[in-house]
This record gives structure tokens, C-alpha cells and sequence, in this order.
């Protein structure tokens, strides 16, 4: 299995929105009403959000192909661009995705790494990440590698109100 992450920049627009839309679908079509979903991946996946995400200098985009496949990606955020304000010591994990169809080789344990080299090359000491507190595979992974529940916070999928739970990690 030929493993490779990429940067992401404006270039790679069209990837990012579509990897974005369709494992954020994937994941949560089940749980969510297709009202919801449609609101979210619209606003969450447009060209102007994405293209201002990719130029913001404190968030970073790696996609991940397999066999030159591309099968997920990894967002980070430092400084003002976390969506919770946890200081500069932090780096957020704000998103690990993968298609289903790559799921269970590891890939998730890819991204992670990749997001934790990227923190101690930042000079960063804790990583943190948000996490729906009904995903328990997500959950059960980021307890595996080392997060622990530090508190919770709102996200927004359409009008509806979910709770997430803050995870975190000292480096």
C-alpha cells in the first residue's frame, strides 16, 4: 500500500471539497436529517469558506491518497484559527476523515501522527480536538492514542445543537 500525504492549497480545491462533502456524508448521513446534512455541507464545503480555510496561515490541509487514490484528509489549526480559543500552546485537530472504504488500515493512526509531528514542529506542547459524543469509534480511536476528555462544546449541524467532547493530549 503506496501511503502519501499532500499539502493542500487553493490549488487542490475541488479535491478538498469533495473528499470534505463526501466522508463528512458517509459518516454521519445516519444520525443526521437530510435537511441538516444539506445546510451543513453547503455552507461548510463552499468554494469561499474552503478557499479562505486553505489561505488562512494558521490552518493547514494534508490529503491523503492510497495507491494515488485519494482517500481522506487532515485540517490543524493553531492560534485564531481553532474554533475554540484554548491558547498558544495548542494545536487543534479539527478534522480526520476517511473514506469507509479505507477505513481499518490505519490511516486514521497516519493522520494522527501527522497532525502530532506537525504540533512539535509548531513548538506546540498540547494538541486537542472535538469529537461528536456519539461517534464512539471516533472516541474509542483518540483514547487508544492517547486524548482524554478535557470538556465539551456546541457544534451547529443546520439548526441543530450537538454536543462534542473536548479531547486532549500533552506532547
Amino acid at each position: 500500500m503506496n501511503i502519501q500525504l499532500i499539502q493542500c492549497t487553493t490549488d487542490h480545491l475541488t479535491e478538498l471539497q469533495s473528499i470534505g462533502r463526501d466522508t463528512f456524508y458517509e459518516t454521519f448521513r445516519d444520525q443526521n436529517s437530510p435537511e441538516n446534512m444539506t445546510i451543513y455541507l453547503n455552507e461548510a464545503f463552499s468554494n469561499e469558506k474552503l478557499t479562505a480555510e486553505l489561505q488562512n496561515k494558521h490552518s493547514l490541509f494534508k490529503l491523503l491518497y492510497v495507491n494515488e487514490e485519494l482517500a481522506g484528509y487532515l485540517k490543524v489549526n493553531t492560534d485564531e484559527a481553532q474554533s475554540e480559543k484554548l491558547g498558544p500552546d495548542y494545536l487543534e485537530v479539527e478534522r480526520i476523515y476517511i473514506l469507509s472504504r479505507f477505513h481499518k488500515l490505519g490511516l486514521g493512526k497516519v493522520l494522527m501522527e501527522e497532525a502530532i509531528k506537525s504540533a512539535k514542529d509548531m513548538q506546540k506542547t498540547k494538541v486537542w480536538l472535538g469529537v461528536w459524543e456519539q461517534n464512539s469509534n471516533a472516541i474509542a480511536f483518540y483514547e487508544k492514542v492517547g486524548f482524554q476528555k478535557t470538556g465539551t462544546h456546541s457544534f451547529f449541524m443546520g439548526e441543530e445543537e450537538q454536543i462534542d467532547f473536548i479531547m486532549t493530549k500533552q506532547l
